[in-house]
C-alpha cells in the first residue's frame, strides 16, 4: 500500500510522463478531445461486438452445409467384386437439412437485437466517458483556481504576520493571535498538498481517457432537458433492446415446434452380372430418394419448457426496462436537485463576498483616516479569499452534476 506521499509523487510522475509524450495533444479544442475519445478501446471492442452480431444475423439464415457420402454397398468378403452379387453397388450421395424458416429468422432477429443493445450500450459508455472528460476538465479548472487563492491567502497570511508582529512589538497583547496564524497557514499548506493530490489524480484519469494531459478550457454545460420520455435515458434504451432480444427469444422458442426438412438422394452404379450362376442380371444403376421431417413428439417435455422459459425471461426484461425508467427518472432528479443547490449556494456566497468587500472598504476608509487598525482589513480579504475558493468549489459542482445529468440523456 503506498502512503499518501507516495501515491502524489506517483501519479504525478504518471501524469508528467503523457504530458511531455503526448505533448502535441495539449492545444487541443474539446472537440478534438471528444474525437480522440471517441476512439477509446472500450468503444472500440463494443463495435467490434456489434459488429460480430451482425454478422452473426447474416449467417443465421443461410442452410446448413449439404452432407456429400461416398461408399460401396453389399459387397461380398470372400469375393470382392461389383459384378457377381446383385445388389452390389458404388453409391454417391447428397443430403441437405432445410431447418425451419420461422427459426432461421428468430435467430437473425435475435442477433440483431442484441446488435442494437450493444449499440445502445456503446451510446451509453460514450455518454458517461465524454461526461468524465468534461468533468476532469471543469476540476481541473476548480484546482488551479483554488490553488492561486490558496498562494494568495498564504501570502495574506504572511502579510498579517508582519502586522501582527508590529502590534506586539508596540506592546500590544497580539501573541494568541500570531499562533493561530500559524496554525491557519499550516492549513493551507496542507490544502495545497491536498490539491496537488487531486490533481495528480485526475491527470491520470486524463491519461486513460484520452491518453494525454491536454491544457484546454473548461465546458461550460447548458442543462440537457428531458421531455418525460422514459425512452431519452441511455439505460432505458439498453434495456429496450434486451426486450427485443427477449422478443427473439420468444419467436425462436416458438418455431421449434414447427419441422426441420430433410431432403436425401443417392445414386446408386451398377455392374452387369458375370453370367455364372446366381450372376446372371443387368447392371442398370438405381436411384434413391426420400424426404425426412421432424415431429415434436415430446414436445410437453422439451419444446414447451423452453417455451415457457423464453416468455418467463421476456417479462423479466420488460420488469428490468421499466425498473431503469424509474432509476434514470431518479438519478435525473438527484442531479438536478445537486445542481440546483449548487446555483442557490453560489448566490449566497456571492451574497457574502458582496458584503464582506463592502465591510473591507468602509475599514480601509477609516484606516486611510488615520484611526484603527489594519490587520481587520487583512482579516477581511482572508475571508473573501476563502469565500471566492468555496465558490470555486460550487461552480465545479454545479458544472459536474450538469454534466452527469446530461449524460443520462440521449441528446443525438
Amino acid at each position: 500500500m503506498f502512503t499518501h506521499p507516495s501515491r502524489v509523487w506517483l501519479l504525478a510522475a504518471v501524469a508528467g510522463f503523457a504530458s511531455s509524450t503526448f505533448s502535441g495533444a495539449r492545444a487541443q479544442s474539446l472537440d478534438q478531445l471528444e474525437a480522440e475519445l471517441a476512439r477509446h478501446p472500450a468503444l472500440d471492442a463494443l463495435q467490434y461486438r456489434s459488429d460480430a452480431d451482425r454478422e452473426r444475423a447474416t449467417a443465421a439464415h443461410a442452410l446448413p452445409d449439404p452432407v456429400i457420402s461416398l461408399g460401396i454397398n453389399n459387397l461380398p468378403v470372400f469375393d470382392p467384386v461389383f459384378d457377381r452379387f446383385l445388389p452390389t453397388n458404388k453409391a454417391v450421395g447428397v443430403r441437405q437439412q432445410f431447418p425451419s424458416a420461422a427459426l432461421r429468422n428468430a435467430q437473425s432477429s435475435g442477433a440483431n437485437n442484441r446488435a442494437a443493445q450493444t449499440d445502445a450500450a456503446r451510446d451509453w459508455q460514450y455518454a458517461q466517458l465524454r461526461a468524465e472528460l468534461r468533468i476532469s476538465l471543469i476540476e481541473r479548472a476548480r484546482i488551479r483556481e483554488q490553488r492561486r487563492l490558496a498562494l494568495a491567502r498564504r501570502e495574506k497570511y504572511a502579510e498579517l504576520t508582519d502586522v501582527i508582529q508590529n502590534e506586539i512589538d508596540a506592546g500590544r497583547p497580539a501573541l494568541f493571535r500570531l499562533a493561530q496564524v500559524d496554525v491557519e497557514r499550516a492549513d493551507i499548506d496542507r490544502a495545497l498538498a491536498e490539491l496537488d493530490a487531486e490533481n495528480a489524480d485526475i491527470d491520470a484519469r486524463l491519461v486513460d481517457l484520452i491518453g494525454a494531459v491536454p491544457d484546454t478550457d473548461a465546458p461550460m454545460p447548458v442543462v440537457a432537458e428531458w421531455t418525460g420520455e422514459a425512452g431519452a435515458f441511455h439505460a432505458v434504451r439498453i434495456a429496450q433492446a434486451s426486450v427485443g432480444v427477449a422478443d427473439a427469444g420468444v419467436d425462436q422458442a416458438a418455431a421449434a415446434y414447427k419441422p426441420e426438412w430433410g431432403v436425401q438422394l443417392t445414386y446408386q452404379q451398377r455392374e452387369n452380372g458375370r453370367g455364372g450362376m446366381g450372376s446372371t442380371f443387368a447392371g442398370d444403376d438405381w436411384v434413391s430418394g426420400m424426404v425426412t421431417f421432424t415431429v415434436p413428439i415430446w414436445a410437453e417435455k422439451s419444446q414447451a419448457p423452453r417455451l415457457r422459459a423464453a416468455k418467463a425471461d421476456r417479462s423479466a426484461a420488460r420488469a428490468l426496462s421499466m425498473a431503469a425508467a424509474r432509476r434514470a427518472a431518479s438519478d435525473y432528479a438527484g442531479y438536478l436537485a445537486t445542481r440546483r443547490a449548487a446555483v442557490e449556494s453560489l448566490a449566497v456566497l456571492k451574497q457574502k463576498i458582496h458584503s464582506l468587500e463592502d465591510q473591507r472598504d468602509a475599514l480601509l476608509t477609516v484606516y486611510e483616516s488615520g484611526a484603527g487598525d489594519y490587520s481587520p482589513i487583512i482579516d477581511g480579504e482572508l475571508a473573501i479569499l476563502l469565500l471566492q475558493s468555496q465558490t470555486a468549489a460550487e461552480a465545479a459542482r454545479r458544472d459536474g452534476a450538469t454534466e452527469r445529468l446530461n449524460a443520462l440523456l440521449v441528446t443525438s
